[in-house]
Protein backbone atom coordinates (compact mmCIF):
# COMPACT_ATOMS: atom_id res chain seq x y z
CA UNK A 1 0.00 0.00 0.00
CA UNK A 2 1.34 3.42 -1.00
CA UNK A 3 1.67 5.91 2.03
CA UNK A 4 0.54 9.18 0.84
CA UNK A 5 3.51 12.11 1.08
CA UNK A 6 1.56 15.21 1.85
CA UNK A 7 1.97 18.17 -0.27
CA UNK A 8 4.97 19.57 -1.57
CA UNK A 9 7.21 22.86 -0.44
CA UNK A 10 8.05 24.77 -2.75
CA UNK A 11 11.58 26.04 -3.65
CA UNK A 12 12.97 27.95 -6.74
CA UNK A 13 14.36 24.71 -8.19
CA UNK A 14 12.24 21.80 -7.18
CA UNK A 15 9.24 20.99 -5.07
CA UNK A 16 10.07 18.54 -2.03
CA UNK A 17 7.30 16.30 0.07
CA UNK A 18 6.86 17.52 2.79
CA UNK A 19 7.79 14.43 4.37
CA UNK A 20 11.02 14.92 3.63
CA UNK A 21 11.45 18.25 4.30
CA UNK A 22 14.30 19.06 7.23
CA UNK A 23 13.98 21.03 10.14
CA UNK A 24 16.58 24.27 9.12
CA UNK A 25 19.33 23.14 11.62
CA UNK A 26 19.65 19.59 10.14
CA UNK A 27 21.13 21.45 7.26
CA UNK A 28 24.12 22.74 8.63
CA UNK A 29 24.53 19.44 10.26
CA UNK A 30 24.37 17.33 7.10
CA UNK A 31 27.04 19.56 5.42
CA UNK A 32 29.08 19.57 8.56
CA UNK A 33 28.90 15.52 7.69
CA UNK A 34 29.53 15.23 4.22
CA UNK A 35 32.88 17.11 4.86
CA UNK A 36 34.01 15.05 7.56
CA UNK A 37 33.67 12.07 5.27
CA UNK A 38 35.45 13.78 2.26
CA UNK A 39 38.44 14.37 4.99
CA UNK A 40 38.45 10.76 6.50
CA UNK A 41 39.20 9.64 2.41
CA UNK A 42 42.73 8.15 3.08
CA UNK A 43 45.72 10.51 1.85
CA UNK A 44 46.59 8.36 -2.20
CA UNK A 45 49.70 9.57 -4.15
CA UNK A 46 50.91 8.16 -7.21
CA UNK A 47 53.50 8.49 -9.45
CA UNK A 48 52.51 8.93 -13.31
CA UNK A 49 49.44 9.57 -14.70
CA UNK A 50 48.53 6.28 -16.26
CA UNK A 51 48.71 4.59 -13.08
CA UNK A 52 46.69 7.66 -11.54
CA UNK A 53 43.84 7.43 -13.93
CA UNK A 54 43.42 3.90 -12.90
CA UNK A 55 43.50 4.84 -8.88
CA UNK A 56 41.03 7.85 -9.76
CA UNK A 57 39.03 5.69 -11.24
CA UNK A 58 38.56 2.84 -8.76
CA UNK A 59 38.61 5.84 -6.04
CA UNK A 60 35.51 7.66 -7.60
CA UNK A 61 33.01 8.82 -5.13
CA UNK A 62 35.73 8.77 -1.89
CA UNK A 63 38.54 10.81 -2.73
CA UNK A 64 41.30 11.89 -5.38
CA UNK A 65 44.49 10.74 -5.73
CA UNK A 66 47.40 12.77 -5.86
CA UNK A 67 49.98 12.62 -8.86
CA UNK A 68 53.76 13.46 -8.94
CA UNK A 69 54.59 13.02 -12.17
CA UNK A 70 51.86 15.80 -13.45
CA UNK A 71 51.67 18.24 -17.02
CA UNK A 72 54.02 17.09 -19.62
CA UNK A 73 57.04 15.63 -17.37
CA UNK A 74 57.99 12.30 -18.34
CA UNK A 75 59.60 9.65 -15.50
CA UNK A 76 62.51 9.40 -17.25
CA UNK A 77 63.87 12.53 -16.86
CA UNK A 78 61.96 13.65 -13.34
CA UNK A 79 63.66 15.12 -10.01
CA UNK A 80 61.03 15.00 -6.98
CA UNK A 81 59.81 18.76 -6.03
CA UNK A 82 59.62 19.60 -2.24
CA UNK A 83 55.98 19.64 -2.69
CA UNK A 84 55.85 15.83 -3.89
CA UNK A 85 58.36 14.75 -0.75
CA UNK A 86 55.68 16.03 1.68
CA UNK A 87 53.33 14.35 -0.45
CA UNK A 88 55.25 11.48 0.54
CA UNK A 89 55.37 11.61 4.30
CA UNK A 90 51.50 12.21 4.29
CA UNK A 91 50.54 9.83 2.28
CA UNK A 92 48.61 6.50 3.44
CA UNK A 93 48.77 4.82 0.12
CA UNK A 94 51.33 5.21 -2.27
CA UNK A 95 51.09 3.47 -6.31
CA UNK A 96 54.28 3.21 -8.42
CA UNK A 97 55.28 1.30 -10.98
CA UNK A 98 58.61 0.69 -9.89
CA UNK A 99 62.09 1.45 -9.65
CA UNK A 100 62.51 0.04 -13.47
CA UNK A 101 60.36 2.99 -14.65
CA UNK A 102 60.57 5.81 -11.83
CA UNK A 103 63.44 5.08 -10.05
CA UNK A 104 63.77 8.92 -8.82
CA UNK A 105 61.60 7.79 -6.58
CA UNK A 106 63.31 4.64 -5.37
CA UNK A 107 65.26 6.59 -2.72
CA UNK A 108 62.31 9.33 -1.43
CA UNK A 109 60.47 6.01 -0.72
CA UNK A 110 62.89 4.76 1.88
CA UNK A 111 63.29 8.14 3.32
CA UNK A 112 59.45 9.69 3.48
CA UNK A 113 57.37 6.97 2.74
CA UNK A 114 58.02 5.01 5.89
CA UNK A 115 54.51 5.25 7.21
CA UNK A 116 52.35 4.26 3.86
CA UNK A 117 51.23 1.28 2.08
CA UNK A 118 53.26 1.19 -0.87
CA UNK A 119 52.16 -1.02 -3.66
CA UNK A 120 55.00 -1.48 -6.41
CA UNK A 121 52.52 -2.64 -9.73
CA UNK A 122 55.19 -4.03 -11.56
CA UNK A 123 54.27 -7.10 -8.64
CA UNK A 124 50.82 -7.27 -9.72
CA UNK A 125 49.78 -11.13 -9.74
CA UNK A 126 48.79 -11.74 -13.71
CA UNK A 127 50.74 -9.40 -15.27
CA UNK A 128 52.63 -10.03 -18.97
CA UNK A 129 56.18 -8.73 -18.87
CA UNK A 130 58.22 -8.84 -21.77
CA UNK A 131 62.22 -8.30 -21.60
CA UNK A 132 63.72 -4.85 -22.72
CA UNK A 133 64.98 -4.94 -26.37
CA UNK A 134 68.18 -3.77 -27.64
CA UNK A 135 69.34 -1.18 -30.00
CA UNK A 136 67.42 0.77 -32.61
CA UNK A 137 66.22 -2.41 -34.84
CA UNK A 138 65.38 -4.87 -31.70
CA UNK A 139 68.19 -7.05 -31.26
CA UNK A 140 67.65 -9.94 -29.30
CA UNK A 141 68.05 -9.43 -25.52
CA UNK A 142 71.01 -11.01 -23.79
CA UNK A 143 69.81 -13.86 -22.47
CA UNK A 144 68.35 -14.99 -26.14
CA UNK A 145 64.81 -14.47 -25.52
CA UNK A 146 63.63 -12.75 -29.32
CA UNK A 147 60.98 -10.31 -29.27
CA UNK A 148 60.95 -8.38 -32.91
CA UNK A 149 57.09 -7.62 -32.69
CA UNK A 150 54.01 -9.54 -31.77
CA UNK A 151 53.89 -10.44 -35.39
CA UNK A 152 57.21 -12.33 -35.75
CA UNK A 153 56.85 -15.50 -37.10
CA UNK A 154 56.68 -18.75 -35.87
CA UNK A 155 55.00 -16.91 -32.78
CA UNK A 156 51.82 -18.18 -31.34
CA UNK A 157 49.49 -15.68 -29.40
CA UNK A 158 46.28 -15.95 -28.22
CA UNK A 159 45.65 -12.31 -28.50
CA UNK A 160 41.98 -11.82 -29.98
CA UNK A 161 40.42 -8.91 -28.15
CA UNK A 162 39.05 -9.92 -24.83
CA UNK A 163 41.18 -13.24 -24.55
CA UNK A 164 43.91 -13.32 -21.92
CA UNK A 165 47.44 -13.66 -22.53
CA UNK A 166 49.94 -16.30 -23.75
CA UNK A 167 51.49 -17.22 -20.20
CA UNK A 168 54.60 -18.28 -22.47
CA UNK A 169 55.33 -14.50 -22.92
CA UNK A 170 54.96 -13.88 -18.81
CA UNK A 171 58.95 -12.43 -18.41
CA UNK A 172 58.79 -12.19 -14.63
CA UNK A 173 61.50 -9.90 -12.77
CA UNK A 174 61.89 -12.47 -10.02
CA UNK A 175 64.84 -14.71 -9.90
CA UNK A 176 66.51 -14.37 -12.88
CA UNK A 177 65.91 -11.00 -13.92
CA UNK A 178 66.63 -8.02 -12.21
CA UNK A 179 63.88 -4.59 -11.89
CA UNK A 180 65.54 -3.25 -15.09
CA UNK A 181 65.33 -6.36 -16.86
CA UNK A 182 61.60 -5.85 -18.47
CA UNK A 183 60.00 -3.26 -20.34
CA UNK A 184 58.17 -1.23 -17.72
CA UNK A 185 55.75 0.39 -20.14
CA UNK A 186 52.76 -2.19 -18.55
CA UNK A 187 49.44 -0.21 -19.07
CA UNK A 188 50.20 -0.14 -22.88
CA UNK A 189 48.37 -3.29 -22.60
CA UNK A 190 44.69 -3.17 -21.88
CA UNK A 191 44.94 -6.74 -19.36
CA UNK A 192 47.89 -5.48 -17.81
CA UNK A 193 45.75 -2.43 -16.94
CA UNK A 194 43.16 -5.51 -15.66
CA UNK A 195 46.03 -6.67 -13.19
CA UNK A 196 47.21 -3.33 -12.32
CA UNK A 197 43.54 -2.43 -10.96
CA UNK A 198 43.12 -5.77 -9.07
CA UNK A 199 46.05 -4.85 -7.02
CA UNK A 200 45.01 -1.30 -6.63
CA UNK A 201 41.34 -2.31 -5.43
CA UNK A 202 42.69 -4.61 -3.06
CA UNK A 203 45.41 -2.53 -1.59
CA UNK A 204 42.97 0.50 -1.11
CA UNK A 205 40.56 -2.30 0.49
CA UNK A 206 43.03 -3.22 2.89
CA UNK A 207 43.95 0.66 3.80
CA UNK A 208 40.47 2.04 3.87
CA UNK A 209 38.05 -0.82 4.62
CA UNK A 210 35.46 1.25 5.75
CA UNK A 211 35.06 2.34 1.78
CA UNK A 212 35.67 -1.55 0.77
CA UNK A 213 32.18 -1.37 -1.22
CA UNK A 214 33.01 1.76 -3.01
CA UNK A 215 36.35 0.53 -4.27
CA UNK A 216 35.06 -3.05 -4.96
CA UNK A 217 32.03 -1.12 -7.20
CA UNK A 218 34.32 0.74 -8.81
CA UNK A 219 36.78 -2.04 -9.85
CA UNK A 220 33.95 -3.99 -11.67
CA UNK A 221 32.87 -1.05 -13.45
CA UNK A 222 36.95 -0.19 -14.75
CA UNK A 223 37.07 -3.93 -15.39
CA UNK A 224 34.26 -3.81 -17.52
CA UNK A 225 35.15 -0.58 -19.87
CA UNK A 226 38.67 -2.53 -20.12
CA UNK A 227 37.11 -5.16 -21.59
CA UNK A 228 34.72 -3.14 -23.85
CA UNK A 229 38.52 -0.85 -24.84
CA UNK A 230 40.47 -3.75 -25.59
CA UNK A 231 38.14 -4.68 -28.29
CA UNK A 232 37.77 -1.32 -30.14
CA UNK A 233 41.51 -0.77 -30.41
CA UNK A 234 41.72 -4.24 -31.87
CA UNK A 235 39.05 -3.19 -34.07
CA UNK A 236 40.93 0.08 -34.11
CA UNK A 237 44.08 -0.64 -36.16
CA UNK A 238 43.20 -4.06 -37.72
CA UNK A 239 43.00 -2.50 -41.09
CA UNK A 240 46.91 -1.27 -40.26
CA UNK A 241 48.62 -3.72 -37.89
CA UNK A 242 50.56 -5.39 -40.72
CA UNK A 243 52.17 -2.03 -41.76
CA UNK A 244 55.68 -1.15 -40.00
CA UNK A 245 56.44 1.64 -38.63
CA UNK A 246 59.03 3.48 -36.37
CA UNK A 247 58.77 4.94 -33.04
CA UNK A 248 61.25 7.53 -31.22
CA UNK A 249 61.77 5.35 -28.18
CA UNK A 250 60.58 1.42 -27.25
CA UNK A 251 57.44 2.17 -24.92
CA UNK A 252 55.05 0.14 -27.00
CA UNK A 253 56.39 -3.22 -26.91
CA UNK A 254 52.80 -4.22 -24.76
CA UNK A 255 50.72 -2.48 -27.32
CA UNK A 256 52.38 -3.90 -30.32
CA UNK A 257 52.01 -7.49 -28.46
CA UNK A 258 48.34 -7.13 -27.32
CA UNK A 259 47.51 -6.08 -30.98
CA UNK A 260 49.84 -7.92 -33.40
CA UNK A 261 50.90 -4.58 -35.31
CA UNK A 262 54.74 -4.29 -36.49
CA UNK A 263 57.13 -1.89 -34.87
CA UNK A 264 59.56 -1.85 -36.76
CA UNK A 265 62.74 -0.34 -34.41
CA UNK A 266 62.98 2.51 -32.40
CA UNK A 267 65.06 5.46 -32.83
CA UNK A 268 66.76 5.21 -28.86
CA UNK A 269 65.78 2.36 -26.65
CA UNK A 270 65.14 5.00 -23.55
CA UNK A 271 64.72 8.82 -23.96
CA UNK A 272 67.30 9.00 -21.40
CA UNK A 273 70.43 7.79 -24.21
CA UNK A 274 71.09 10.24 -26.92
CA UNK A 275 71.36 7.93 -30.03
CA UNK A 276 74.67 7.39 -31.72
CA UNK A 277 75.26 8.55 -35.06
CA UNK A 278 75.39 4.84 -36.08
CA UNK A 279 71.72 4.28 -34.55
CA UNK A 280 70.28 7.09 -35.99
CA UNK A 281 71.95 5.84 -39.81
CA UNK A 282 71.05 2.34 -39.02
CA UNK A 283 67.38 3.70 -38.29
CA UNK A 284 67.66 6.44 -41.26
CA UNK A 285 68.31 2.65 -43.39
CA UNK A 286 65.85 1.07 -42.36
CA UNK A 287 63.39 3.60 -42.67
CA UNK A 288 64.12 3.79 -46.56
CA UNK A 289 64.00 0.24 -46.82
CA UNK A 290 60.44 -0.07 -45.56
CA UNK A 291 59.06 2.87 -48.43
CA UNK A 292 56.43 4.18 -46.95
CA UNK A 293 55.74 3.68 -43.38
CA UNK A 294 55.64 6.16 -40.53
CA UNK A 295 57.84 7.42 -37.81
CA UNK A 296 56.69 8.71 -34.73
CA UNK A 297 58.21 11.56 -32.27
CA UNK A 298 56.56 11.53 -28.83
CA UNK A 299 55.94 15.32 -27.11
CA UNK A 300 58.34 15.11 -24.50
CA UNK A 301 61.07 14.92 -26.43
CA UNK A 302 63.11 16.85 -29.41
CA UNK A 303 61.51 15.69 -32.60
CA UNK A 304 64.91 17.19 -34.72
CA UNK A 305 65.67 13.31 -34.41
CA UNK A 306 62.26 11.83 -36.33
CA UNK A 307 63.28 15.00 -38.80
CA UNK A 308 67.08 12.96 -39.32
CA UNK A 309 66.06 9.55 -40.00
CA UNK A 310 62.95 10.92 -42.39
CA UNK A 311 65.11 12.83 -44.42
CA UNK A 312 65.38 12.01 -47.69
CA UNK A 313 62.61 8.71 -47.79
CA UNK A 314 58.50 8.89 -48.46
CA UNK A 315 57.94 8.22 -44.68
CA UNK A 316 55.67 10.14 -43.08
CA UNK A 317 55.52 11.20 -39.07
CA UNK A 318 53.26 11.42 -36.23
CA UNK A 319 52.70 11.51 -32.59
CA UNK A 320 52.76 8.97 -29.99
CA UNK A 321 52.04 10.12 -26.41
CA UNK A 322 52.85 6.67 -24.17
CA UNK A 323 53.42 8.54 -20.75
CA UNK A 324 50.26 10.87 -21.43
CA UNK A 325 51.91 14.03 -21.76
CA UNK A 326 49.25 16.53 -23.66
CA UNK A 327 46.49 14.99 -21.45
CA UNK A 328 44.46 16.42 -18.04
CA UNK A 329 45.28 13.49 -15.69
CA UNK A 330 41.94 11.53 -14.49
CA UNK A 331 39.81 8.75 -14.09
CA UNK A 332 39.16 8.84 -18.06
CA UNK A 333 42.61 9.43 -19.12
CA UNK A 334 43.64 5.94 -19.71
CA UNK A 335 41.25 5.55 -21.99
CA UNK A 336 42.15 8.82 -23.87
CA UNK A 337 45.24 7.99 -24.16
CA UNK A 338 45.00 4.04 -25.31
CA UNK A 339 42.57 5.54 -27.80
CA UNK A 340 44.70 8.30 -28.92
CA UNK A 341 47.50 5.57 -29.75
CA UNK A 342 45.61 3.74 -31.81
CA UNK A 343 43.69 6.38 -33.84
CA UNK A 344 47.45 7.96 -34.58
CA UNK A 345 48.48 4.88 -35.76
CA UNK A 346 45.64 3.98 -37.83
CA UNK A 347 45.76 7.92 -39.35
CA UNK A 348 49.39 7.53 -40.48
CA UNK A 349 49.73 3.87 -41.56
CA UNK A 350 46.54 4.36 -43.78
CA UNK A 351 48.34 7.17 -45.56
CA UNK A 352 51.41 5.68 -45.44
Amino acid sequence: MKRALGPALKTSAFRIPAAFALPALAVPALLFAGTMRAADAPVVVTSIKPIHSLVAAIMQGVGEPELIVDGAASPHTYSLKPSNARALQEAKVIFWTGPGLEAFLEKPLEALGSKASIAELDHAPGLVKLPFREGGAFEPHEDGDEHHGASAEGEEHDHAAGTGHDSGHDHGHDGDHDHGAFDTHLWLDPMNAKAMAAMITTTLVAADPANALTYQANAKALDDKLTALDKEIAATVAPVKDKPFIVFHDAYQYFEHRYRIRVAGSITVSPETIPGAERVSEIHRKVGELGATCVFAEPQFEPRLVNVVTEGTNARSGVLDPEAATLKAGPDLYFTLMRGIAESMKDCLSSA
